[in-house]
């Protein structure tokens, strides 16, 4: 783009940071590029000077100075989403509206890419479309982890919902099949934790809150049902979002989630067998970006299927919300 322009901030785009607004139009833009431009003073907010991480009001005018022109891609990154691959992800919709999507995210599929990761939710975002019309992630959930995936389907929603997040007024609920019998059966654990290198591999471990590095992290948890003194079905509830918190908290515990290859015991590892992670992200309740609250519910993986078939639990047995009895 050779021209100084003129571009006014969609109604969907209310709240968005100047330089995630930059990024949406010309993602060749790295933010390097986009504060020296800010800096200068060459971008503009209704005439005025403005930091790259200044908040967008819907309206707004924006000066766009000239930009140099995207290069051709490099690498091996495909540059249009195979049918199959698009079909798949649709398949994945448990719920749609014009500001939200959110998805049944399968075990084994990581949300983000990575140096070996090619395949995985970001990427096949691209079935809704590029730039303004590709839908924005705004939590996480573990590659072994299935369950409720929201997304944003606009910038501006997508701040929102990051924000209803970031302030905790997201619950979610988890169910886990975990090894032994938690006693009490309800409760809070505030457990710091913090990210270390044990042995050949990075784990998240208990910390002292002093320790440098060290994370507040605080997950509420009940318990649905048991199988004798084996095994128990827990649903848990993170009120902080920390990475691998309810697989760390559980191992903590003395309670390990089974299926986990990296939170484990020997004990918990033959009393697994062949399951995979037996951790599902059951239901969110959360703000809609413009109307009421948003619930949903994801069945079911297969993963969980096996270990509620070899332990003999029921999901018909379940409360949509056990922590409710709670605040009765």
């Amino acid at each position: 783009m050779r021209e100084v322009q003129t571009l006014y901030v969609d109604a969907g785009e209310d709240g968005v940071r100047l330089d995630r607004w930059f990024k949406r139009r010309w993602p060749h833009l790295n933010h390097i590029h986009i504060q020296k431009l800010t800096r200068s003073g060459q971008i503009r907010v209704d005439g005025a000077r403005a930091k790259s991480d200044t908040r967008l009001s819907a309206g707004a005018q924006i000066r766009i100075p000239p930009l140099p022109e995207a290069t051709a891609p490099l690498g091996d990154r495909e540059q249009t989403l195979p049918p199959r691959d698009a079909a798949f992800v649709r398949s994945l919709v448990l719920y749609e509206d014009d500001e939200v999507l959110v998805l049944n995210k399968p075990a084994g599929l990581a949300v983000q890419g990575g140096t070996k990761t090619k395949h995985h939710i970001d990427r096949l975002l691209s079935a809704w479309g590029e730039g303004l019309e590709r839908p924005r992630l705004v939590h996480r959930l573990d590659r072994d982890t299935s369950g409720v995936l929201v997304l944003g389907k606009s910038p501006g929603a997508a701040a929102k919902l990051a924000g209803a997040f970031a302030r905790r007024k997201a619950e979610k609920t988890y169910w886990a099949l975990v090894m032994g019998h938690p006693r009490p059966q309800d409760g809070i654990l505030n457990l710091p934790l913090v990210k270390k290198g044990v042995g050949d591999r990075e784990l998240v471990v208990p910390a002292d809150p002093k320790e440098f590095g060290a994370e507040p992290a605080e997950t509420e948890f009940t318990m649905i049902s048991r199988a004798g003194a084996r095994v128990a079905w827990m649903a848990l509830r993170p009120h902080t979002g920390r990475t691998h918190q309810l697989r760390a908290h559980m191992l903590a515990m003395g309670h390990p989630i089974l299926g986990d290859p990296k939170y484990n015991t020997p004990a918990s590892q033959e009393l697994s067998g062949p399951l995979k992670l037996q951790l599902h992200a059951r239901r969110l309740s959360l703000p809609h970006p413009s109307r009421g609250t948003l619930v949903m519910e994801a069945p079911l993986s297969p993963e969980m299927k096996a270990g509620f078939a070899k332990f003999g639990f029921d999901q018909h047995e379940a409360d949509p919300d056990p922590f409710a009895k709670g605040r009765r």
